[in-house]
């Protein structure tokens, strides 16, 4: 018998933001006097909004007094911070949870991964293609990668995802899009949700980017479209919200409509599923950061958060003129942080990634990275600092041939 999950085994070698961070590694060690400038991997530059840093301040103040000091917390989070959530991101968006279909994780990148576990080994996966990583890799682990299909979203369907043509028990939505920086309309969302419930399967929808939407006709939630709480999960992030990528902190909601069938045909709450796995894997997020995410909700919190996704957005918008206007095809970065960019020439992924790298000093991160409809594409991240981005699109002004 095996001693190892052997499903680990069916994995790369390598994780793509690893293997861009070996490259860069080497690149700098081979020319220590060139100014490297990353918009590769999506992490924020931007400092903490004031209101999170007062608030944990206090927190770790209280933690210094026996009066005031926690221990372990619940494994679902905060009452405080699962309370704001509902009154602040949903509420006013006709959305009504009860605290207790909101989970507080370290992060969406965590369950992405973990919400396999109570999902069958069996269960039929669809995936967008792009993709982001963690959500094929842990299937992968899971077991279900041979049972994983690719939903193609490239320019001769508009970028727009196509449904499947027959059943598929989970499908992984992410929007806005991690990577394209693209968004769906209702319509197109009404069309998802219509079909879990026809089909009986399970939407896993992530919405870690649902700040940076500008246009008001965007949904901000899967639950803004009618049924949706019977048939899908959605994962939500403070990292690129409110720069959290080190704090680690976010949401995972699980409505009580929402039910699965066992082999022997009974019908189990997923909220209660999870709810056990929690208590069992997880010990909760920090007392500390759950206080500075609650300061997100308040009147000055809202405030700095907001500034902090306008100058990224600036970023994106300067970024996005200066390409467009010396020739080169792109989408996304309107209500995203996220910039893809078409290669010039026909040229692959990894190509341009290498000659950018090479020739500019830019990191990049390379599209076919996220799946086999990301060849021809790299991404571009808009969280760098303002004259670093503006830097790097004068270093691609000059080289432009």
């Amino acid at each position: 018998m095996s001693l190892i999950n052997e499903h680990f085994l069916e994995l790369n070698d390598s994780y793509l933001f690893s293997t861009i961070a070996g490259k860069v590694r080497e690149y700098k060690s081979a020319h220590p006097e060139r100014k490297v400038i990353s918009l590769g991997i999506g992490d924020v530059t931007r400092p903490l909004p004031q209101a999170c840093i007062e608030a944990m301040h206090k927190a770790v103040d209280e933690m210094g007094h026996a009066e005031t000091f926690r221990g372990y917390g619940p494994e679902q989070g905060y009452e405080f911070l699962r309370k704001a959530i509902a009154e602040y991101d949903f509420a006013p968006r006709g959305v009504m949870l009860g605290t207790d279909e909101i989970f507080i994780s370290d992060g969406a990148k965590s369950d992405c991964g973990n919400i396999g576990d109570i999902l069958g080994a069996g269960c039929s996966v669809g995936m967008t293609d792009p993709v982001y990583p963690v959500y094929v890799d842990s299937n992968v682990m899971g077991g279900r990668g041979p049972r994983i299909s690719y939903l193609p979203v490239n320019e001769a369907n508009g970028f727009v995802p196509q449904l499947p043509q027959g059943h598929i028990d989970i499908i992984y939505l992410c929007y806005p899009n991690n990577p394209t920086g693209l968004v769906i309309s209702r319509e197109e969302l009404k069309k998802w949700v219509d079909y879990a419930r026809r089909e009986k399967s399970l939407i896993i929808y992530d919405a870690a980017y649902e700040a940076y939407i500008r246009h008001d006709d965007i949904p901000h939630s899967i639950y803004e479209i009618e049924g949706a709480k019977e048939c899908a999960i959605e994962l939500r992030s403070y990292s690129k919200t409110a720069g959290f990528t080190g704090q680690r902190c976010g949401c995972t909601i699980v409505p009580k409509e929402l039910t699965a069938t066992s082999s022997d045909g009974r019908t189990v709450s997923l909220n209660r599923l999870w709810n056990r796995r929690q208590c069992t894997k997880f010990n909760g997020t920090p007392y500390v950061t759950q206080r500075a995410a609650e300061a997100i909700y308040s009147p000055e919190g809202r405030e700095q958060v907001r500034s902090t996704i306008d100058y990224y957005m600036g970023n994106s918008d300067m970024m996005k003129g200066r390409l467009e206007a010396l020739g080169y095809q792109v989408r996304g970065g309107e209500d995203a942080p996220y910039i893809w960019l078409k290669t010039p020439d026909g040229r692959g992924s990894w190509e341009f990634f290498d000659l950018l790298l090479e020739e500019l000093s830019i990191v990049t991160t390379p599209g076919v990275g996220f799946g086999p409809s990301g060849e021809g594409f790299v991404r571009l991240t808009a969280f760098g600092r303002r004259e670093d981005c503006e830097e790097a699109m004068e270093r691609i002004a000059a080289w432009k041939r």
